[in-house]
């Protein structure tokens, strides 16, 4: 099995993707825009060759010099797990005639819009958006589906550029925040607590699937510097709460034709119990959220997701033993970390329950909160009570204070 992979060192989780492959016994060809001498020793090892291109998000290039490269020799599959590179994997694979999904199919899970009309067209409820180009596209958008609206990039990611729009001023102040997105979708509002739904699909067919639920919603999350963002996996898939999200996550696997591999998908439970689609992309979680799912059932899900990939096989067992949390962290004040307060106690009493805790070490400069939702570090922890470890999350978010000066 000779599987070309894009982007096996960046973003870093990608080099556990790549030893995933290497494990089930694949013969790995990376390709990168990074040099081959800046590359890790751990990474270096799984791979049979690798590729540096000039650049990785030009497109048309990539596709030429990757199909240049690997004349004369055989290739089985072409993967991606990072959202930009999924398009350029489904190319690769039409233009050397591997199995795996189209561009066609891709693009549904990659443009917004289409991908809402889709889900919408068999069936699902989906928030009411129009596609907008221009900023006269927009208002006249507004005044068809009415606010409060959220406006956000056709082809983003997580809560980059997204805003809450209440009203005609709040348009026009997201608007020139986004002079640089070429297209975006203009959505109706949806009021409601807000999951995930993951999977490791095998044809379209979860084998293995989890909910997370993000503690605020991300949006909110997103705008204020101050809150500690939390997001749990849920131990219990049963549990009537969450059950309607399930079923139309299966049912948007099938509406989008998901072939092999990892889906995020998001979804919203309203007030009244009704479930609505928020938008879904076939690559995995971002934000560690595939570390939390293997904590939850003890499992190597990135050697799982290459088994399904490579051989359509999922060996893993999928008991479900925890609630994982993971608590991002941002520090007050700008500059360099001085101080955290309330960690020395939260790990003495509870420390048994962290699985992982990459805080920032004093004296590292702080990063960017609107950059990155992995702010200035994470704690995980797990519970198999979801009160528990909600409890510990909540304690987390609120007790431990970094400082920055």
């Amino acid at each position: 099995m000779k599987v070309v992979f894009l982007a096996p060192s960046y973003p870093p989780e990608m080099q556990q993707y790549t030893r995933g492959l290497a494990e089930v016994g694949a013969t790995v060809y990376g390709v990168g825009d990074a040099p081959v001498g800046s590359l890790p020793t751990s990474l270096k090892r799984h791979m049979a060759d690798y590729l540096q291109v000039p650049k990785l998000l030009d497109e048309d290039d990539v596709v030429n010099r990757v199909h240049a490269w690997m004349r004369g020799r055989s290739v089985d599959r072409v993967a991606a797990n990072w959202e930009v590179m999924v398009l350029t994997a489904a190319r690769l694979r039409e233009r050397f005639g591997v199995p795996g999904m189209s561009v066609d199919t891709v693009r549904g899970f990659r443009d917004k819009q289409l991908m809402k009309d889709r889900v919408a067209a068999a069936g699902l409820r989906v928030p009411r958006a129009v596609r907008v180009r221009s900023a006269t596209d927009a208002r006249e958008g507004a005044a068809k589906l009415g606010f409060p609206l959220v406006l956000k990039p056709i082809a983003g990611a997580g809560s980059a550029d997204t805003y809450e729009v209440r009203s005609a001023r709040d348009l026009e102040v997201a608007l020139a925040k986004m002079t640089h997105v070429e297209e975006a979708s203009l959505e109706e509002f949806i009021e409601g607590e807000e999951f995930t739904y993951d999977t490791v699909s095998i044809g379209g067919k979860p084998a293995f699937a989890n909910v997370a639920q993000y503690l605020p919603k991300p949006l909110i999350a997103r705008s204020n510097e101050w809150v500690s963002p939390v997001i749990i996996t849920v131990r219990d898939m049963a549990q009537p709460v969450i059950a309607k999200g399930v079923a139309l996550g299966d049912k948007v696997l099938t509406a989008l034709n998901m072939g092999d591999g990892f889906t995020h998908m998001e979804w919203f439970r309203k007030p009244d119990g009704e479930v609505v689609f928020g938008e879904i992309g076939c690559r995995p979680g971002g934000a560690c959220l595939v570390d939390q799912m293997n904590y939850t059932c003890d499992i190597d899900l990135f050697r799982e997701w290459a088994r399904a990939v490579c051989w359509k096989a999922f060996e893993a067992p999928t008991r479900r033993k925890y609630n994982v949390a993971i608590i991002f962290k941002r520090a007050k004040g700008q500059g360099r970390i001085s101080r955290i307060t309330g960690l020395r106690e939260f790990m003495r009493d509870y420390g048994e329950h962290v699985v992982d805790q990459k805080l920032l070490p004093i004296g590292s400069p702080r990063r960017n909160w609107k950059h990155t939702l992995l702010s200035d570090g994470w704690i995980i922890l797990r519970h198999p009570s979801w009160d528990v470890a909600k409890k510990l999350a909540d304690i987390v978010a609120n007790d431990i204070t970094m400082y920055a000066e």
